[in-house]
């Protein structure tokens, strides 16, 4: 048995703690503020693959990210935390993905999926589509795929796995700002200094920050990206994707909780500031959904606002190119977890712990 200390209360440093607890160790987990405060109770609510990181290359990450979504599915508590969600993506005349284009990319997410899948994709005509009673517009419309994924209450979702790591043995220390960490494995917080057999840093946004204020290179660069969501009072029978106009990013419009979710954008930011949505970014998805629904919504319909700072591997100039996926890096008895899904978390937390058992075995 080890002590070990994971920096970070969100979903990834969460499931880290938890793993490691299973595999035997003495876990203590230090979280700034509350656990899953920040990034991770501001996602898009989907347990998912990603079938749009397909277009950048990202097979393994889908492939991986699919298994996860099977994982949260089979060991969620309550379909209230998560369940199958049937979302359509439609197309319309002038789109930049045509039908086969998409066929051939909902193939092959099917087949990632595997054993794992939720359901085949299948195509839906216009007129099914528009007689679907959510109000879509029908000029132009050609028809649409219909596949499924999963949506979450991250939430909730991210306390119960919490809930699991304390009755593992983790213990969870919450307003504790870690101020300094230490390739020994020290951790100082609140001007004292402890000792451990190994440290993980699962600061998600602040990563970087920690090596910094510690002294210590990164030897990876972080794309931190405000995503923002609004909701809507109205209602869904299911949930859409669908391309930005005149862009090639892709927007969800979710039913979520008796509402209408919408996200997310991309805006890079600090994570030392705030994280809110901004007059722009609300005026950006009310315009996504009034240029693909017949009723128009205002900001008066709006009740609600939400955002979070993502930590991505920086890989391009533009964010909505950057890699989804996660790196590690060591510095002796350090490790450092860069990005992350939120529906990666278990394989994630997987990996993590099999560094750090082989970093402790050579300790």
């Amino acid at each position: 048995m080890a002590a070990v200390a994971v920096v970070g209360g969100g979903v990834n440093g969460v499931m880290i703690a938890w793993t490691l607890a299973r595999r035997g160790h003495a876990v203590t987990l230090y979280e700034r503020d509350a656990l899953m405060g920040a990034t991770s109770r501001a996602s898009s609510k989907l347990l998912h693959g990603g079938v749009r990181y397909l277009e950048n290359g990202e097979f393994g990450l889908v492939k991986k990210a699919l298994a996860d979504r099977a994982w949260w599915l089979a060991h969620a508590p309550d379909p209230a935390l998560a369940h199958p969600l049937s979302i359509v993506w439609p197309i319309y005349r002038g789109a930049r993905r045509g039908r086969w284009l998409m066929k051939a990319g909902f193939a092959l997410y099917d087949a990632l999926a595997g054993a794992a899948g939720l359901g085949r994709h299948r195509w839906l005509t216009a007129a099914a589509l528009a007689e679907g009673g959510d109000g879509l517009k029908r000029e132009g419309l050609r028809g649409g795929y219909r596949y499924v994924d999963g949506q979450m209450d991250d939430y909730r979702l991210g306390l119960w796995a919490a809930g699991e790591a304390r009755n593992a043995g983790v213990a969870l220390v919450e307003h504790a700002n870690v101020e300094r960490v230490g390739a020994d494995g020290a951790v100082t917080l609140h001007g004292e200094t402890r000792r451990f057999d190994a440290v993980v840093n699962a600061a998600g946004p602040w990563a970087e920050r920690l090596l910094a204020a510690s002294g210590l290179a990164a030897g990876v660069q972080l794309d931190t990206v405000r995503g923002s969501h609004i909701v809507l009072d109205r209602t869904l029978s299911q949930g859409y994707l669908f391309e930005v106009p005149g862009e090639r990013r892709v927007v969800f419009v979710l039913p979520w909780q008796g509402g209408t979710l919408i996200g997310t954008t991309e805006v890079r930011q600090s994570p030392d500031e705030a994280a809110e949505c901004s007059a722009d970014e609300e005026g950006y998805l009310l315009a996504l959904y009034n240029h693909y629904f017949a009723a128009p919504a205002t900001p008066a319909d709006v009740v609600a606002r939400f955002a979070g700072v993502r930590p991505l591997i920086r890989s391009a100039a533009d964010p909505n190119r950057a890699l989804r996926d996660y790196r590690f890096a060591r510095h002796g008895r350090l490790l450092t977890v860069f990005g992350g899904k939120w529906t990666t978390a278990p394989s994630l937390a997987a990996e993590a712990a099999e560094r750090l058992d082989a970093l402790l075995a050579h300790r």
